[in-house]
């Protein structure tokens, strides 16, 4: 009897696994189909899943308009050098507050946790004002600062989390052995933190890859990203959803592609030090 019970709950948790899965891959699917369509079935009602005139006329207009090579080189660019930056700045911050703990340790954690709750329209003025007498407007370099600032408090947070999990005793040893700081770091530290690190730069690979706001206000044509290139097809005559949907499947697609092949590194990742 328990265990037809059990059965019956494991399948039951199994459907609603599946059935939550499918509700929120559906719209990447919608806007993977709609790229296929014209525009005219785009907007049909009711609308057509599957049985609709297949063609790329959409992925043809999307190329001629743009270039998308250029705007994934941006994206690359951009969301990989954030992260290199911003590991750069937090492996050694999330190292101090992890083994050298001050007094007011967990208060700075918390504040810089906070910066993530202000809305970015609120600090939009001033950022571009000194972008803009920076000569930081539409160039790469300025959206490197900007995406590693903003993403600089998850980064510390969860490198502090993958830290401290990290036997003390392990770099005590090291620097009685004579290492110095920064080789404790390099080579102590970092191979033991190696599936957090991974978790933490793929998590902040895609935030930045993702990112809308800050792209959209501090760039025009020469650092657009891919996020610039889709909200290019939005035009005051009207959404062209062919195109919109085209658009955003070229965009989201080497991303998804990214963290399918990575899943396995985020999982490791996320669970590192869970079990001992």
């Amino acid at each position: 009897m328990a265990r037809a019970v059990s059965t019956r709950r494991k399948t039951s948790f199994t459907v609603a696994a599946w059935a939550v899965s499918f509700l929120i891959f559906f719209p990447i699917l919608w806007t993977f189909l709609t790229g296929f369509k014209t525009e005219g079935e785009a907007i049909a009602s009711p609308p057509s899943f599957l049985f609709f005139d297949w063609n790329l006329s959409a992925y043809e207009a999307v190329n001629q308009r743009s270039d998308y090579p250029k705007h994934f080189f941006n994206s690359v660019i951009i969301s990989f050098g954030s992260t290199a930056l911003g590991l750069l700045i937090a492996i050694p911050a999330a190292w101090a507050m992890a083994f050298v703990p001050a007094k007011h340790t967990k208060d700075i954690l918390m504040w810089m946790l906070s910066t993530k709750m202000l809305p970015p329209v609120g600090v939009l003025i001033p950022i571009f004002l000194i972008f803009r007498d920076t000569g930081l407007l539409d160039t790469r370099t300025g959206l490197v600062i900007v995406l590693t600032l903003i993403n600089l408090p998850i980064i510390i947070w969860m490198l502090f989390t993958y830290f401290r999990e990290i036997p003390g005793e392990v770099l005590e040893a090291a620097r009685m052995d004579g290492a110095s700081l920064r080789n404790e770091i390099l080579y102590v530290l970092t191979p033991m933190a190696v599936p957090g690190i991974a978790s933490t730069l793929l998590l902040n690979v895609i935030l930045a890859w993702n990112e809308a706001f800050w792209t959209l206000n501090l760039t025009a044509a020469d650092a657009a990203p891919l996020t610039a290139f889709i909200a290019a097809f939005s035009s005051p005559e009207g959404l062209f959803y062919a195109k919109l949907s085209a658009a955003s499947t070229m965009a989201i697609a080497p991303i998804v592609i990214l963290g399918w092949f990575s899943q396995k590194q985020l999982v490791r990742g996320m669970t590192f030090g869970a079990v001992k």
